[in-house]
């Protein structure tokens, strides 16, 4: 599986410190000493620890998104000013293994985004439990330092469905993959939660297919789709170390056709809010 949908990726899918998350440490290191702190006492100000500080510094660790304000009083209305516009500078693709970019670049400015999973729970739609059991899952295994960068990413990643609230989210999830109980049943009540929780929005929605479901077209694996601001079609698919960007109109109406059927086949929202309920009060 792969280090940003569903699974936990591979060793040669590691992800590179990018120049950004160093420049962007670099710069709050020079704001902090220009304000004549030590690491201990900003962290101790800005309500994190120093270990956390240290490692945002190095660029080792993705900023939180709320550090700027957090910051504010302890840098000054000028020092607020260049953190916040460093933090800007950011790119949520910085953690991102290099063959995934290019589709998490379509997938942050899609206007649709379709995504089917038969491996794991998407992973926009992972909460943090569920994310840390996967990486901790990971063969090779990684690092602490590895697995706390990829959380981080995988979380930042996730505010798309936040911000873009204009776009119109399609998930389609296997209910066997919340019967694995990957991570154990806290967990899985967590990710039953969020589903719950996420499936409530608008511009979201969310449908299980169900394990007994002798109609089937997706015997060919996970999917996802995005619509660009253009009005056109991009699909993407993965393997066992390997990733597919498909841009043919032809193989991607093969996709769409694929998908527009999986959404019949699976349970309505409603009836996946009430099957999700009942999976939670069986746990």
């Amino acid at each position: 599986m792969t280090t940003d949908h569903g699974g936990g990726g591979n060793a040669h899918t590691e992800p590179e410190l990018s120049d950004s998350l160093k420049t962007f440490g670099a710069v709050l290191k020079a704001l902090r000493e220009e304000s004549g702190l030590t690491q201990e006492e900003f962290a101790r100000r800005v309500r994190y620890s120093a270990a956390y500080v240290a490692k945002i510094e190095q660029g080792k660790r993705f900023p939180p998104g709320d550090l700027p304000a957090r910051a504010e009083e302890v840098l000054g209305p000028v020092g607020l000013k260049v953190l916040a516009a460093a933090a800007r500078s950011l790119t949520r693709r910085a953690v991102l293994a290099s063959w995934f970019r290019q589709w998490a670049g379509v997938e942050e400015e899609a206007i649709s985004l379709y995504a089917y999973e038969c491996r794991a729970v998407p992973g926009l739609l992972q909460p943090e439990g569920y994310v840390r059991a996967v990486f901790d899952l990971r063969l090779p295994p990684a690092s602490e330092e590895q697995i706390e960068r990829e959380v981080a990413s995988r979380l930042d990643r996730q505010q798309i469905l936040s911000t873009n609230q204009n776009t119109a989210f399609s998930f389609v999830v296997e209910q066997s993959v919340l019967e694995r109980r990957m991570g154990g049943r806290d967990v899985t009540g967590q990710v039953i939660d969020h589903l719950l929780e996420v499936g409530r929005r608008r511009n979201i929605e969310v449908q299980i297919m169900p394990t007994v479901q002798e109609d089937h077209c997706g015997i060919d694996g996970p999917m996802y789709l995005a619509e660009t601001s253009s009005h056109q079609w991009i699909g993407y698919t993965e393997g066992q170390r390997s990733s597919n960007l498909i841009s043919a109109p032809k193989d991607v109406s093969a996709l769409l056709q694929r998908y527009g059927r999986l959404r019949s086949q699976a349970l309505d929202c409603r009836a996946t809010v009430k099957l999700l309920e009942q999976m939670r009060g069986a746990l």
